[in-house]
């Protein structure tokens, strides 16, 4: 429907919007997240959770990066929801701390994004 194509028209746009207003660090983490899981996972719908960038499926949170400076936080973290398909025995990990973003995490998080979605 053309509501539902302007609703995540909006959403995505205020997802890019707080992305271009993060502080330097944040926005080059916040920016390489956003092409790695709009890459590997393109059927998740950018939006904002809780004023973060997040990526949804059948309007659940999937995945989202809280920012460092949201609690002025040594790191910002990149998150994933319980809708993720992580599981993996009785413990894993669902929040992974980000200092920089290097081919390497890019490579992990692209496949940690492929996994989450099945």
């Amino acid at each position: 429907s053309k509501r539902g194509g302007n609703k995540a028209a909006a959403e995505l746009q205020d997802c890019l919007d707080k992305i271009a207003a993060m502080p330097d660090d944040d926005r080059a983490v916040a920016e390489a997240l956003h092409a790695i899981v709009t890459e590997n996972a393109p059927e998740l719908a950018p939006k904002t959770w809780y004023g973060m960038p997040a990526y949804a499926r059948d309007g659940k949170v999937l995945c989202f990066f809280q920012p460092a400076s949201k609690f002025g936080a040594r790191y910002g973290t990149f998150g994933f929801n319980d809708v993720a398909q992580l599981d993996d025995g009785e413990v894993w990990p669902v929040t992974f701390a980000i200092t920089t973003m290097t081919d390497e995490v890019t490579k992990q998080f692209a496949q940690l994004v492929r996994r989450a979605v099945g």
